[in-house]
């Protein structure tokens, strides 16, 4: 594979275009599987891992923290891997009903991205992270499957984004934290997160992870060219939209029992009421991947390369329960569009747009 490694933002953190994402270990993947995955994806030149104190998912009390213990038991039984690694993590933003964050806290002060980050530090063995995000805004916005911004919820009472990226900043000067980055970001947030750090010369951020995929391009309404003028890169989450565009829910029903057994779909209530679960995500994930049935691609191809090749996109990040799954993920890298399907899938976007937004 040959993966040139691009630039996040304007900062010298280079990493690969496509990203190990974590989110299954703990839940549907146990330590030694995930360490052979970490291992697999090391051998096909994928150096680039996210992960979040919130991990896994679904998110339970019982496994909070789990996905970043997992990667410190492989880092400390494997002398010298870290080296080898660019590693990304997250704070948790304000709690959303998740008691066991910060108390149940609607905020995120300064002091808890600091106490926050350290906590990872320890879980994940290592004396820096490369790339520290906020995993969701300290603010209302549309996001999680509600797409609409509602002033009757604006609160003037959190941390402000002076005092989170402050909060960064103090990290970023102790050397625990390399570089910052946003997660679920809006395009007004990424903009003031940008403002006010010139203005009050704070760390910029380099990237903002964000869902992106066939059935969910809301970046596309606005935020890829905040992203492009500002040089923020896209780390592009979900490119398979919770396995709906691999085609494996194509002949089933869509949620339950129905559903794939050991499928996130069939196992998970809480994805089953969210945006992935929604009947119209399905039926314009089905959509999607006879299109590509039909241009002699999978489903899977068809929704990697929409990414890999996409200006958009500075990584896209990889959830898989197999060290098989990711090596058909990785194949599909090199994997080309023709014009005339890529304007099929504009045609179809044109109809249905973002369902899973």
């Amino acid at each position: 594979m040959d993966l040139k490694k691009i630039q996040l933002g304007r900062s010298d953190l280079a990493v690969t275009p496509i990203c190990l994402g974590t989110m299954t270990f703990g839940e549907q993947v146990d330590e030694p599987l995930a360490h052979q995955i970490m291992a697999r994806s090391l051998e096909r030149g994928v150096d680039f891992m996210d992960t979040a104190e919130m991990y896994s998912v679904p998110t339970r009390a019982e496994t909070f923290g789990a996905t970043e213990t997992i990667i410190g038991n492989y880092f400390a039984r494997n002398p010298g891997v870290r080296r080898r690694w660019t590693l990304a993590s997250k704070v948790a933003g304000p709690s959303r009903g998740m008691n066991w964050v910060r108390g149940g806290s609607d905020n995120v002060t300064a002091a808890d991205i600091v106490g926050a980050c350290e906590d990872s530090l320890r879980r994940l063995q290592t004396d820096v992270i490369d790339l520290y995000q906020i995993h969701w805004p300290v603010r209302h916005v549309p996001a999680f499957g509600n797409p609409y911004f509602d002033p009757a919820k604006d609160r003037r009472d959190l941390s402000t984004i002076r005092e989170q990226l402050e909060g960064l900043a103090r990290l970023v000067k102790a050397g625990k934290v390399r570089e910052i980055g946003l997660s679920n970001e809006t395009p007004w947030g990424v903009m003031e997160f940008v403002r006010v750090a010139a203005e009050h010369g704070l760390p910029r951020v380099v990237s903002v992870q964000n869902t992106y995929c066939l059935i969910n391009r809301a970046v596309d309404n606005g935020l890829d060219e905040v992203l492009y003028r500002e040089q923020v890169g896209l780390l592009a989450y979900s490119p398979l939209g919770f396995g709906q565009l691999t085609g494996k829910y194509d002949d089933s029903g869509h949620t339950g029992p129905g559903a794939p057994q050991g499928s996130r779909l069939q196992r998970y209530e809480s994805v089953q009421k969210g945006r992935w679960g929604r009947p119209e995500s399905l039926a314009a994930a089905r959509r999607y991947n006879a299109l590509a049935r039909r241009h002699g691609l999978s489903p899977t191809r068809m929704a990697l390369a929409f990414c890999y090749t996409n200006w958009r996109v500075a990584s896209t990040l990889l959830g898989v329960t197999s060290v098989e799954q990711l090596d058909e993920c990785l194949d599909a890298w090199g994997t080309t569009l023709s014009p005339e399907l890529l304007t099929a899938i504009d045609a179809v976007r044109w109809e249905i747009r973002d369902p899973a937004t």
